[in-house]
Protein backbone atom coordinates (compact mmCIF):
# COMPACT_ATOMS: atom_id res chain seq x y z
CA UNK A 1 0.00 0.00 0.00
CA UNK A 2 1.75 3.37 -1.28
CA UNK A 3 2.28 6.46 1.04
CA UNK A 4 0.07 8.31 -1.75
CA UNK A 5 -2.64 6.27 -0.79
CA UNK A 6 -2.37 5.90 3.22
CA UNK A 7 -1.61 8.90 5.26
CA UNK A 8 -0.34 7.78 9.12
CA UNK A 9 -0.92 10.74 11.50
CA UNK A 10 1.62 11.00 14.37
CA UNK A 11 0.07 8.74 16.51
CA UNK A 12 0.08 5.96 13.75
CA UNK A 13 -3.36 5.20 14.04
CA UNK A 14 -5.58 8.32 12.41
CA UNK A 15 -5.63 6.43 8.25
CA UNK A 16 -7.12 9.23 5.85
CA UNK A 17 -7.44 7.10 2.56
CA UNK A 18 -8.58 7.60 -1.25
CA UNK A 19 -10.60 4.55 -1.68
CA UNK A 20 -10.56 5.31 -5.02
CA UNK A 21 -7.27 4.10 -5.73
CA UNK A 22 -7.04 1.53 -3.72
CA UNK A 23 -7.31 -2.14 -5.20
CA UNK A 24 -9.29 -5.05 -4.38
CA UNK A 25 -6.89 -6.44 -1.65
CA UNK A 26 -6.11 -3.34 -0.09
CA UNK A 27 -9.68 -1.97 -0.27
CA UNK A 28 -10.54 -5.62 1.65
CA UNK A 29 -8.10 -4.67 4.14
CA UNK A 30 -9.33 -1.45 4.89
CA UNK A 31 -12.86 -2.66 5.18
CA UNK A 32 -11.70 -5.39 7.72
CA UNK A 33 -9.81 -2.98 9.83
CA UNK A 34 -12.91 -0.49 9.83
CA UNK A 35 -14.83 -3.65 11.34
CA UNK A 36 -12.29 -4.17 14.11
CA UNK A 37 -13.08 -0.25 15.29
CA UNK A 38 -9.69 1.20 13.58
CA UNK A 39 -10.49 4.74 12.84
CA UNK A 40 -10.06 5.32 9.16
CA UNK A 41 -11.06 8.63 7.49
CA UNK A 42 -11.68 8.14 3.91
CA UNK A 43 -11.29 11.79 1.42
CA UNK A 44 -13.48 12.53 -1.30
CA UNK A 45 -12.30 11.25 -4.31
CA UNK A 46 -10.01 13.52 -6.74
CA UNK A 47 -12.53 12.89 -9.56
CA UNK A 48 -15.72 14.14 -7.74
CA UNK A 49 -13.79 17.43 -6.73
CA UNK A 50 -12.57 17.89 -9.96
CA UNK A 51 -15.33 17.45 -11.91
CA UNK A 52 -17.31 19.65 -9.06
CA UNK A 53 -14.48 22.19 -9.71
CA UNK A 54 -15.47 22.14 -13.61
CA UNK A 55 -19.26 22.72 -13.33
CA UNK A 56 -19.88 19.27 -15.17
CA UNK A 57 -21.94 17.57 -12.11
CA UNK A 58 -25.40 16.65 -12.33
CA UNK A 59 -27.32 19.17 -10.02
CA UNK A 60 -30.76 17.91 -9.12
CA UNK A 61 -33.31 20.20 -6.75
CA UNK A 62 -34.34 19.85 -3.75
CA UNK A 63 -37.25 21.69 -2.74
CA UNK A 64 -37.25 22.80 1.36
CA UNK A 65 -39.82 20.68 3.01
CA UNK A 66 -38.87 17.79 0.77
CA UNK A 67 -36.98 14.52 1.22
CA UNK A 68 -35.45 12.40 -1.67
CA UNK A 69 -34.69 8.37 -1.22
CA UNK A 70 -31.30 7.59 -3.54
CA UNK A 71 -28.63 5.25 -3.87
CA UNK A 72 -25.13 6.37 -4.58
CA UNK A 73 -22.15 3.70 -6.42
CA UNK A 74 -19.06 3.62 -4.06
CA UNK A 75 -16.83 6.92 -4.40
CA UNK A 76 -19.42 8.45 -6.34
CA UNK A 77 -21.48 11.37 -5.18
CA UNK A 78 -25.32 12.70 -6.56
CA UNK A 79 -25.67 16.46 -5.88
CA UNK A 80 -28.72 18.89 -5.41
CA UNK A 81 -29.55 22.59 -5.10
CA UNK A 82 -31.25 24.18 -2.48
CA UNK A 83 -33.13 26.94 -2.89
CA UNK A 84 -33.96 29.57 -0.22
CA UNK A 85 -35.53 32.54 0.41
CA UNK A 86 -34.75 35.74 2.77
CA UNK A 87 -37.16 35.01 5.26
CA UNK A 88 -36.31 30.97 5.00
CA UNK A 89 -32.47 31.70 5.55
CA UNK A 90 -33.12 33.96 9.05
CA UNK A 91 -35.16 30.76 10.19
CA UNK A 92 -32.22 28.74 9.71
CA UNK A 93 -32.17 25.46 7.24
CA UNK A 94 -31.09 22.03 8.29
CA UNK A 95 -29.99 19.28 6.21
CA UNK A 96 -30.03 15.92 6.80
CA UNK A 97 -29.24 12.33 5.42
CA UNK A 98 -30.16 9.11 6.71
CA UNK A 99 -29.54 5.20 6.19
CA UNK A 100 -31.74 2.83 7.28
CA UNK A 101 -29.00 0.43 5.90
CA UNK A 102 -26.20 1.48 7.74
CA UNK A 103 -24.89 3.01 4.73
CA UNK A 104 -21.62 4.67 5.45
CA UNK A 105 -21.82 7.99 3.57
CA UNK A 106 -20.78 11.56 3.62
CA UNK A 107 -22.54 14.72 3.32
CA UNK A 108 -21.15 17.71 1.33
CA UNK A 109 -21.35 21.55 1.12
CA UNK A 110 -20.03 23.08 -1.90
CA UNK A 111 -19.38 27.09 -2.43
CA UNK A 112 -19.60 28.38 -5.74
CA UNK A 113 -16.35 29.28 -7.54
CA UNK A 114 -15.83 32.22 -9.87
CA UNK A 115 -15.46 30.33 -12.69
CA UNK A 116 -19.04 28.38 -12.43
CA UNK A 117 -17.76 25.79 -10.25
CA UNK A 118 -18.14 24.60 -7.08
CA UNK A 119 -15.47 24.03 -4.28
CA UNK A 120 -15.92 21.79 -1.45
CA UNK A 121 -16.38 23.79 1.68
CA UNK A 122 -17.77 20.88 4.48
CA UNK A 123 -18.43 17.51 4.91
CA UNK A 124 -19.70 15.13 7.27
CA UNK A 125 -19.01 11.95 7.85
CA UNK A 126 -21.96 9.72 8.86
CA UNK A 127 -22.28 8.11 12.30
CA UNK A 128 -24.44 5.50 14.02
CA UNK A 129 -27.31 6.34 15.27
CA UNK A 130 -29.59 4.07 16.50
CA UNK A 131 -30.35 1.34 14.15
CA UNK A 132 -29.19 3.60 11.22
CA UNK A 133 -26.51 6.11 10.22
CA UNK A 134 -26.86 9.94 9.85
CA UNK A 135 -25.00 13.00 8.80
CA UNK A 136 -26.70 16.62 9.23
CA UNK A 137 -25.67 20.20 8.41
CA UNK A 138 -27.29 22.82 10.90
CA UNK A 139 -27.56 26.79 9.90
CA UNK A 140 -29.21 28.08 12.71
CA UNK A 141 -27.63 31.22 13.33
CA UNK A 142 -25.90 30.01 16.92
CA UNK A 143 -22.31 27.74 16.80
CA UNK A 144 -23.42 24.18 16.15
CA UNK A 145 -20.86 21.23 16.95
CA UNK A 146 -19.91 18.18 14.82
CA UNK A 147 -18.84 14.90 16.65
CA UNK A 148 -15.82 13.44 15.56
CA UNK A 149 -15.33 9.99 16.43
CA UNK A 150 -12.40 9.26 15.44
CA UNK A 151 -10.65 11.01 18.38
CA UNK A 152 -12.52 8.89 21.43
CA UNK A 153 -11.56 5.46 19.34
CA UNK A 154 -8.05 6.94 19.50
CA UNK A 155 -8.41 7.63 23.24
CA UNK A 156 -9.98 4.59 23.92
CA UNK A 157 -7.06 2.46 22.00
CA UNK A 158 -4.32 4.10 23.92
CA UNK A 159 -6.29 4.23 27.31
CA UNK A 160 -9.61 2.34 27.62
CA UNK A 161 -9.88 3.38 31.23
CA UNK A 162 -9.48 7.16 30.46
CA UNK A 163 -11.30 7.09 27.07
CA UNK A 164 -14.33 8.43 29.12
CA UNK A 165 -12.42 11.90 29.29
CA UNK A 166 -11.93 12.18 26.09
CA UNK A 167 -15.21 11.33 25.02
CA UNK A 168 -16.25 14.82 24.22
CA UNK A 169 -12.91 15.77 23.00
CA UNK A 170 -14.52 14.86 19.42
CA UNK A 171 -16.67 18.07 19.85
CA UNK A 172 -15.64 20.55 16.42
CA UNK A 173 -17.41 23.72 15.62
CA UNK A 174 -18.58 24.11 12.47
CA UNK A 175 -17.15 26.67 10.40
CA UNK A 176 -20.66 27.87 8.66
CA UNK A 177 -23.35 28.69 11.05
CA UNK A 178 -25.76 30.63 8.68
CA UNK A 179 -26.86 30.01 4.98
CA UNK A 180 -27.95 33.59 2.57
CA UNK A 181 -30.47 33.66 0.44
CA UNK A 182 -29.75 31.40 -2.99
CA UNK A 183 -29.36 28.25 -4.30
CA UNK A 184 -26.45 26.32 -2.32
CA UNK A 185 -25.21 22.64 -3.28
CA UNK A 186 -25.22 19.87 -1.54
CA UNK A 187 -23.75 15.87 -2.20
CA UNK A 188 -24.59 12.38 -1.10
CA UNK A 189 -21.16 10.73 -1.10
CA UNK A 190 -20.89 6.92 -1.31
CA UNK A 191 -18.40 6.25 1.71
CA UNK A 192 -19.09 2.13 1.85
CA UNK A 193 -15.81 -0.31 1.01
CA UNK A 194 -17.99 -2.22 -1.71
CA UNK A 195 -21.22 -1.42 -1.97
CA UNK A 196 -23.42 1.72 -2.72
CA UNK A 197 -24.95 3.61 -0.18
CA UNK A 198 -28.76 3.65 0.58
CA UNK A 199 -29.41 6.94 2.03
CA UNK A 200 -32.50 9.44 2.43
CA UNK A 201 -31.66 13.42 2.03
CA UNK A 202 -34.04 16.53 3.40
CA UNK A 203 -34.39 20.04 3.42
CA UNK A 204 -35.93 21.45 6.35
CA UNK A 205 -36.32 25.31 7.48
CA UNK A 206 -36.02 25.37 10.76
CA UNK A 207 -39.12 28.04 11.29
CA UNK A 208 -41.30 25.02 12.12
CA UNK A 209 -39.04 23.75 14.37
CA UNK A 210 -38.43 26.61 16.97
CA UNK A 211 -39.13 24.75 20.05
CA UNK A 212 -36.53 21.96 18.59
CA UNK A 213 -34.12 24.84 17.80
CA UNK A 214 -34.11 25.82 20.84
CA UNK A 215 -33.61 22.48 22.83
CA UNK A 216 -30.57 22.10 20.02
CA UNK A 217 -29.43 25.55 21.24
CA UNK A 218 -29.40 24.58 24.92
CA UNK A 219 -27.81 21.46 24.77
CA UNK A 220 -24.56 22.10 22.56
CA UNK A 221 -24.10 24.97 25.37
CA UNK A 222 -24.47 22.34 28.09
CA UNK A 223 -22.17 19.83 26.27
CA UNK A 224 -19.91 22.47 25.91
CA UNK A 225 -19.95 22.86 29.52
CA UNK A 226 -19.76 19.36 30.10
CA UNK A 227 -16.66 18.87 28.10
CA UNK A 228 -14.93 21.47 30.26
CA UNK A 229 -16.22 20.31 33.36
CA UNK A 230 -14.59 16.72 32.31
CA UNK A 231 -11.35 18.46 31.94
CA UNK A 232 -11.10 19.52 36.05
CA UNK A 233 -12.55 15.96 37.02
CA UNK A 234 -10.03 14.31 35.10
CA UNK A 235 -7.50 16.14 37.59
CA UNK A 236 -9.59 15.29 40.26
CA UNK A 237 -10.08 11.63 39.58
CA UNK A 238 -6.42 11.28 38.51
CA UNK A 239 -5.38 12.28 41.80
CA UNK A 240 -7.91 10.14 43.62
CA UNK A 241 -7.03 7.24 41.55
CA UNK A 242 -2.99 7.47 42.86
CA UNK A 243 -4.34 8.17 46.03
CA UNK A 244 -6.65 4.63 45.82
CA UNK A 245 -3.46 2.54 44.95
CA UNK A 246 -1.52 4.23 47.38
CA UNK A 247 -3.50 3.02 50.13
CA UNK A 248 -4.47 -0.33 48.21
CA UNK A 249 -0.88 -1.01 48.27
CA UNK A 250 -0.19 0.13 52.07
CA UNK A 251 -3.27 -2.15 52.87
CA UNK A 252 -1.09 -5.12 51.04
CA UNK A 253 1.82 -4.43 52.77
CA UNK A 254 0.20 -3.87 56.35
CA UNK A 255 -1.52 -7.40 56.28
CA UNK A 256 1.29 -8.77 55.81
CA UNK A 257 3.13 -7.08 58.32
CA UNK A 258 0.19 -8.32 61.25
CA UNK A 259 0.03 -11.54 59.83
CA UNK A 260 4.22 -12.04 59.95
CA UNK A 261 3.91 -10.47 64.01
CA UNK A 262 0.96 -13.00 64.76
CA UNK A 263 3.34 -15.75 63.46
CA UNK A 264 5.75 -14.74 65.77
CA UNK A 265 3.90 -14.25 68.59
CA UNK A 266 2.47 -17.64 68.13
CA UNK A 267 6.48 -19.04 67.71
CA UNK A 268 7.80 -17.42 70.94
CA UNK A 269 4.25 -18.66 72.92
CA UNK A 270 5.49 -22.33 71.62
CA UNK A 271 8.51 -22.22 73.48
CA UNK A 272 7.43 -21.85 76.83
CA UNK A 273 7.09 -25.71 77.58
CA UNK A 274 9.50 -28.58 78.68
CA UNK A 275 7.72 -30.98 76.28
CA UNK A 276 10.21 -32.19 73.98
CA UNK A 277 10.02 -33.16 70.54
CA UNK A 278 10.94 -36.66 69.57
CA UNK A 279 12.65 -37.23 66.15
CA UNK A 280 12.60 -40.47 64.79
CA UNK A 281 14.88 -42.33 62.17
CA UNK A 282 14.22 -40.17 59.47
CA UNK A 283 14.85 -37.24 61.50
CA UNK A 284 11.50 -35.67 61.35
CA UNK A 285 9.60 -34.92 64.51
CA UNK A 286 7.08 -37.74 65.30
CA UNK A 287 5.61 -36.44 67.95
CA UNK A 288 5.82 -35.29 71.68
CA UNK A 289 6.63 -36.84 74.93
CA UNK A 290 5.11 -35.37 78.31
CA UNK A 291 8.25 -37.31 80.29
CA UNK A 292 11.51 -35.87 81.42
CA UNK A 293 14.68 -37.64 80.36
CA UNK A 294 15.33 -39.37 84.05
CA UNK A 295 11.99 -40.82 83.63
CA UNK A 296 12.34 -42.50 80.44
CA UNK A 297 15.39 -43.87 81.28
CA UNK A 298 13.51 -45.31 84.94
CA UNK A 299 11.11 -46.79 83.29
CA UNK A 300 12.73 -48.27 79.78
CA UNK A 301 13.01 -51.77 79.59
CA UNK A 302 17.04 -53.11 79.88
CA UNK A 303 18.86 -54.41 76.96
CA UNK A 304 18.44 -58.19 77.27
CA UNK A 305 14.23 -57.43 76.95
CA UNK A 306 13.84 -57.94 81.18
CA UNK A 307 12.88 -55.30 83.59
CA UNK A 308 15.39 -54.17 86.13
CA UNK A 309 17.79 -56.33 87.86
CA UNK A 310 16.16 -56.37 91.55
CA UNK A 311 13.08 -57.64 90.12
CA UNK A 312 14.59 -60.19 88.48
CA UNK A 313 16.48 -61.72 91.59
CA UNK A 314 13.32 -61.50 93.64
CA UNK A 315 11.06 -63.36 91.15
CA UNK A 316 14.22 -66.56 90.96
CA UNK A 317 14.35 -66.64 95.18
CA UNK A 318 10.55 -66.83 94.55
CA UNK A 319 10.43 -69.82 92.22
CA UNK A 320 12.83 -71.44 94.30
CA UNK A 321 11.10 -71.43 97.65
CA UNK A 322 8.03 -72.71 96.04
CA UNK A 323 10.52 -75.54 94.18
CA UNK A 324 12.00 -77.15 97.13
CA UNK A 325 9.00 -76.83 99.33
CA UNK A 326 7.36 -79.15 96.97
CA UNK A 327 10.60 -81.06 97.47
CA UNK A 328 10.22 -81.69 100.63
CA UNK A 329 6.62 -83.01 100.99
CA UNK A 330 7.71 -85.53 98.37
Amino acid sequence: MSNSVIALESDGMDMEIDLSNLGTVNTMFAALFSKLGVPIKTTVSATVLEEALNGTVTVRPLPIGTSVNGKVDKQCAHFFGVTINDEQAQAGIVIRVTSAAQSKFKLLYFEQEANGGYGLALQEDSEKTGKGTSAGMYFLHFQVYRMDSTVNALAMAKDPEAAFFKRLEGLQPCEVSELKPGTHIFAVYGDNFFKPATYTIEAICARSYEDTTQKLKEIEAQILSKRNDLHQFETEYRKALARFQEVTNRYSQEKQSVDELLKQRDSIHSSFTTVRTVVNASGSASGRSKYSNEEVRSESPAEDGSIDGKDKSHKKKWFNLNLNRSDKKA
